[in-house]
């Protein structure tokens, strides 16, 4: 008999979500693109983008977040950390958990310019802006872009100290009445002096079938490459990925990861080092492939325990309505997952809800 696809799996037994972000409470139409870590002082830091009117990517916004300081069982009140500015969106809340406890956090505003902020306290407050288009106007020579973004989704720092951000930069010929994210290349920003200045890595080679990537996400392997796990539309229906010795030059050309089926949509990718338990990696996407016209729909967490080549094992997290999706993993190994849903009775957008998940039970070692 052979391995049953992500649609016919059991839902992890231990299932019961938690509303995070939603509609119904929070002043917004539609809370959408979620962002999730875990401080060095075990705090959880969720981030969305609280879209006003509608659920457009164009809407106006603002990116609030919540803070929860007992595993994800309370959340302290909505937090907006960057406001929106006219009409333009605010988006891609792209957070990294820095060695000494600093939190990053780089956003777009509008699809034409990037930001950087950060907290010093555990996410209670936040500096001044400080605008780093520049590591993104650095690739207009080699790639005129019209738009930009970071992420979206939490995003790493080396072993070395470098921190690594992958960015999407969209070429398009359409201006009006909103620039198009297609065609699209991607990239990574970095920055060696803890986010002071941030510097453009080389974009990952463009091939042909491989067609416009956007939404990826960055992990390091144990033995120090840089991995990216990509969004795309090809029609393999796979997801992408690439490799680098050092997060920002000498991308591989992009091969496709038979195990992972890309609905089009943005996945989340996590490093695990359990002390007491095998190493390996966790990606959570919906994995909607045995459902006819493959919505966003089915969250499935998967593990790998060789580098990101096969995902053996697998658990459903939500059958139902699941979209965007982003890992994080507690001080006591729990593992998180912070995704877009929409609830039956809501007469509004998606919100966004938090699922605890038992990692060594993915891996079979447990329960």
């Amino acid at each position: 008999m052979g391995r049953l696809s992500a649609h016919q799996l059991p839902v992890y037994s231990d299932s019961t979500s938690i509303a995070v972000f939603d509609p119904a409470i929070h002043p917004y139409s539609s809370l959408r693109i979620p962002a999730l870590v875990v401080s060095k002082r075990g705090t959880l830091l969720a981030f969305a983008a609280g879209r006003i009117d509608s659920g457009s990517d164009w809407a106006d916004m603002d990116l609030v977040m919540r803070r929860s300081e007992d595993g994800g069982s309370t959340w302290q009140p909505l937090q907006v950390v960057a406001k929106r500015e006219g009409h333009t969106p605010t988006d891609n809340p792209t957070p990294i958990v820095g060695q000494d406890g600093t939190i990053h956090l780089l956003y777009q505003r509008d699809y034409a310019r990037a930001y950087h902020i950060q907290s010093v306290d555990d996410g209670k407050t936040w500096s001044n802006p400080t605008d780093i288009t520049y590591a993104f106007d650095a690739f207009q020579d080699e790639y005129p872009w019209k738009v930009l973004a970071p992420g979206p989704g939490h995003s790493i720092q080396l072993q070395s100290g470098r921190l690594v951000v992958p960015v999407w930069l969209a070429a398009s010929d359409v201006v009006t009445p909103h620039r198009s994210h297609r065609p699209s290349r991607i990239a990574t920003i970095y920055s060696d002096d803890g986010g002071a200045t941030w510097k453009r890595g080389a974009l990952v080679p463009d091939v042909p079938g491989f067609k416009n990537p956007s939404e990826t996400m960055a992990v390091e392997l144990v033995d120090g490459r840089v991995m990216l796990n990509i969004r795309n539309e090809s029609e393999r229906r796979r997801r992408g990925v690439s490799y680098s010795n050092d997060g920002i030059s000498g991308w591989t050309p992009p091969t496709y990861v038979e195990g992972l089926f890309e609905p089009i949509c943005m996945g989340s990718i996590l490093r695990v080092d359990n002390p007491g338990g095998e190493p390996g990696l966790l990606f959570v996407n919906p994995d909607s492939e045995s459902i006819p016209k493959h919505p966003r729909a089915n969250l499935t967490v998967k593990w790998s325990a060789d580098g990101g080549k096969t995902w053996p094992t697998a658990q459903v997290l939500e059958r139902g309505v699941a979209g965007y999706a982003d890992l994080a993993i507690g001080p006591d190994g729990t593992g998180y997952c912070l995704y877009e849903t929409r609830q039956a009775d809501s007469k509004k957008g998606l919100s966004i809800h938090l699922i605890r998940f038992d990692i060594p039970s993915l891996q079979g070692q447990g329960k």
